[in-house]
């Protein structure tokens, strides 16, 4: 292939309910769509990064400046573009994975389409539908989080999610126990709130039986995070310290992880996660899929990099309506806790073209 033409548009998706997080509250979605033309069809890709670098150092406006200034020119210089000629010619560019991450899977989703191959199949994928976590952010009360979780299993998601931080953590998790007995499928999600001095009050979680506690330490603390996988029965799970197939072999050779959470965005691309995956599996520890509340175009390929079969324990591959009232594609639904793995070219779906402009802010097109 060879590259005519990249559009970058900004979205902004009002959510359904504010979602609380330890680096703090969402009420809606900033997005940065890539959309690249080459000689026969276009590729869509979605850029993870949050309006501000609360996640990570990456925001939106710096996405679009570095994939403006450099990454789209550095592509139009290829010759025989494809989705594995991205990151080489990206490499001498340091960090900036979500943006590379976004401009990677537009090319994939255009190749795949000229290739007439699914995301799915291109990855690797063993299963047609993936069974669907839901993360719950922190709440005002406990009465409040006891009705939403209610609500999620209600509606037939497998796993649940809870958003922890100092001062909502041991009591939320027990009341969610109570109320919802032990066979409910029940982790916790800190996003780096908590140090190594938190120790025993994190070891409080233990008796909960839970699948695991991500990311509590900050993201440069692997050796924190191995003390701590050492002290706690409760798995410890990474996510954002794990920022490529390098990391995340360091970080389970050292003891910091019995579990990873791969997120495309965080890591560069679903070529580089598929890598992980490959780690994953290579070394018996278990994977799933993690998501950024993407609209339906993330969603596609997030759920088809979940059906491979090393990601064992259920991903935040929400249904659409869990965020959004209305996505800018056809909407993912939720089935018996599950969700359908896209079987048609490429990302297997596009987006609605008046959904997709009721929500664009800006778009710019780099010829």
């Amino acid at each position: 292939m060879k590259l005519r033409e990249v559009e970058l548009r900004r979205i902004r998706m009002p959510l359904v309910s504010p979602f609380r997080t330890s680096f703090g509250t969402q009420t809606g979605r900033d997005l940065l769509l890539v959309r690249v033309v080459t000689d026969d069809v276009e590729g869509w890709g979605e850029c993870a990064a949050m309006a501000s670098p609360v996640y990570s150092p990456e925001y939106l406006d710096g996405c679009a400046d570095v994939l403006r200034r450099f990454f789209v020119p550095a592509l139009r210089a290829v010759e025989r573009l494809d989705a594995t000629a991205v990151a080489p010619a990206l490499r001498k560019y340091h960090g900036h994975l979500m943006a590379k991450s976004a401009l990677e899977m537009a090319v994939l989703d255009a190749e795949l389409q000229t290739r007439g191959t699914s995301f799915a199949r291109e990855l690797g994928a063993e299963r047609d539908t993936v069974p669907c976590g839901v993360s719950v952010g922190i709440m005002d009360s406990i009465p409040e989080l006891l009705d939403a979780v209610g609500g999620y299993l209600d509606a037939g998601y497998v796993r649940i999610k809870l958003k922890i931080e100092p001062g909502w953590d041991v009591e939320p998790v027990r009341a969610v126990r109570e109320r919802f007995g032990d066979d409910v499928l029940l982790q916790v999600d800190a996003n780096t709130a908590y140090t190594l001095a938190d120790a025993r009050h994190l070891a409080r979680l233990d008796p909960f039986d839970l699948l695991l506690v991500e990311q509590p330490l900050a993201e440069d603390d692997i050796l924190g995070h191995a003390d701590l996988a050492r002290t706690l029965r409760t798995p410890v799970c990474l996510d954002e310290s794990i920022t490529s197939a390098r990391t995340a072999a360091a970080a389970i050779r050292l003891g910091a992880c019995q579990v990873v959470n791969i997120k495309p965005g965080r890591v560069g691309g679903y070529l580089e996660s598929r890598r992980i995956h490959d780690v994953c599996v290579a070394n018996g520890v278990a994977a799933w899929t993690g998501g950024m509340l993407e609209t339906g175009l993330g969603r596609a390929a997030n759920v088809a990099l979940a059906a491979l079969p090393g990601c064992t324990l259920p991903g935040d591959t929400s249904a659409s309506d869990r965020y959004y009232s209305t996505d800018i594609t056809e909407p993912f639904v939720l089935h018996n806790g599950h969700l359908k793995v896209p079987t048609a070219p490429g990302l297997g779906l596009r987006p609605i073209p008046e959904l997709l402009e009721e929500v664009t802010i800006s778009t710019e097109r780099l010829t």
